[in-house]
């Protein structure tokens, strides 16, 4: 089995560039991985210490982030070099301060694996929740680095459950420690026989647990709600607007609606505004308006999601109406508002769990969405009782970093 998990990942090596002169994200993951040991040998080799953290994507980031704020303030000499695999979540952060270097991880060749783990010497490996790479768990291994797994979740449909699971089963020897998020994870590897395992959570609550302790005021966000009722839509898709474009437009002028689509591309712009009845302005053409006479306020840009929740009274999350994935409902939930999510969430544990305490609601239509929106809107106590939930949900899932950076802290210690 390795040796086809080998020949087929250098097949697949070398059709990639073919592949990307069709898909503009394939083109950016061969030629950011063109730059990536150019840019490590730019800094390496270098003196110190060095910690590396693989993260698959953007969400795999934000749950890595208060790991690497807590060790970056424990250790403020060491190296803090990032990884990413796909290319969403490269583009999103590769100008993040937080890192001292990040680049994509190059395919998981041994030749690959060898040159990576000579170049950055990490003292330290941290993989995020997923992304299993054999040959550069036993490069790790062969060289005595220690392999820590955070924020992780294990589901019985993948391969290390399975009859023919064994050369990825085999993996997952290298790793020293794995802290998981729920219950089910460690039953499952436990089931393997593996006792390095750790009921920690996920980090991603005490990420976004952080965001109410911070200055989240925005004087355009403030001068638009204007003591208006607030109903923040974020990271919406087409699939989204079809379910809350109705009730938009029959809102009574008491409500005012911030929505923050997931993409804001000029004819995907054009094709939001088209809909809306209601007077409606975009932030690339709020300069010089009086934000108060408008009730529909479109995000056309990125970086105030997070503090625009704190101005909502109830929020719609997007992404589960369609096939492209649940957003993130913690960032919301934090500020102890109700939530609205569509009807394909059922890979979202989180989601799933808020439901049952009855701090998010999930629709399916039109006329769900209204029904819902309308009791929220209507009955205070409930809306206030709703967003309590939410609130309390967060708190009572913090401490899995803490847990996390003192077992991070010990193995530093000891090397």
């Amino acid at each position: 089995m390795s040796i086809l998990y080998n020949i087929f990942v250098s097949l697949f090596n070398r059709i990639l560039p073919v592949v990307g002169l069709f898909t503009p994200k394939l083109k950016l993951f061969v030629d950011g991985r063109k730059l990536t040991f150019q840019t490590l040998e730019k800094h390496f080799p270098a003196q110190g210490r060095t910690l590396w953290f693989h993260c698959a994507s953007l969400g795999e980031y934000e749950q890595g982030v208060p790991v690497m704020e807590a060790l970056k303030k424990e250790y403020p000499n060491h190296k803090l070099v990032v990884t990413f695999f796909s290319p969403s979540g490269y583009e999103a952060k590769k100008n993040s301060t937080l890192a001292d270097i990040i680049v994509y991880l190059p395919m998981d060749t041994k030749t690959n694996a060898r040159r990576f783990i000579q170049l950055v010497k990490p003292e330290l490996a941290i993989f995020v929740k997923y992304e299993f790479w054999p040959n550069y768990l036993k490069t790790l291994q062969s060289k005595n680095i220690p392999i820590v797994f955070i924020s992780t979740t294990f589901r019985e449909d993948q391969v290390f459950f399975k009859w023919y699971g064994g050369f990825m089963k085999k993996a997952l020897l290298t790793i020293d420690h794995f802290f998981v998020q729920d219950t089910a994870s460690k039953v499952l590897i436990e089931g393997l026989g593996f006792e390095n395992v750790t009921l920690s959570g996920d980090t991603r609550f005490d990420r976004v647990s952080h965001q109410i302790e911070m200055d989240n005021h925005v004087d355009f966000i403030s001068e638009f709600i204007d003591d208006r009722l607030c109903i923040v839509i974020g990271s919406s898709w087409p699939e989204d607007e079809e379910v809350f474009i109705d009730f938009v437009n029959t809102a009574s002028e008491e409500i005012c609606f911030i929505i923050a689509p997931h993409e804001f591309k000029e004819n995907s712009m054009n094709s939001l505004q088209q809909k809306i009845k209601k007077k409606t302005v975009l932030y690339s053409e709020k300069e010089g308006k009086q934000m108060k006479d408008y009730q529909v306020f479109i995000m056309n840009t990125i970086g105030y999601l997070s503090r625009v929740y704190s101005y909502g009274d109830i929020a719609y999350v997007g992404g589960a109406m369609g096939t492209g994935g649940l957003h993130n409902i913690l960032e919301p939930a934090t500020f102890g508002i109700p939530i609205l999510i569509g009807k394909n969430f059922e890979k979202f544990r989180e989601a799933k769990q808020l439901q049952k305490l009855a701090g998010l609601f999930s629709v399916s239509n039109t006329k769900e969405f209204s029904t819902i929106l309308n009791k929220l809107i209507d009955d205070k106590k409930f809306r206030e009782k709703t967003g309590m939930i939410a609130g309390h949900f967060i708190n009572s899932n913090t401490g899995a970093t803490d847990l996390i950076v003192r077992y991070i802290e010990e193995k530093i210690e000891k090397n």
